[in-house]
């Protein structure tokens, strides 16, 4: 049996937490615009560890989201993210 390729589907939107959306800019999503909109909050405010640009360096808006941590990766971020999309 073949299998059939998987069609990627439109993301459906989520409500964000107030922390998420403070900094995203609005209060309802998909996935990959909360992802592109935490990313573009992050180099607005030049977040990312100069030495390893994989780590971000939380300010105190984004520690919020970031499950309190200072200090995120971008692989373990998407982690925290998901604890903010209702």
């Amino acid at each position: 049996k073949k299998r059939k390729p998987k069609k990627p589907g439109l993301q459906p939107p989520y409500r964000l937490s107030d922390e998420l959306a403070e900094i995203v800019g609005t209060d309802i999503l998909p996935r990959p615009q909360v992802v592109k909109g935490i990313w573009a909050y992050i180099k607005k405010h030049d977040l990312q560890d100069p030495k390893d640009k994989r780590e971000i360096l939380c300010d105190d808006k984004l520690k919020i989201v970031m499950g309190g941590n200072r200090k995120v990766t971008m692989f373990n971020m998407n982690r925290y993210v998901t604890d903010h999309l209702i």
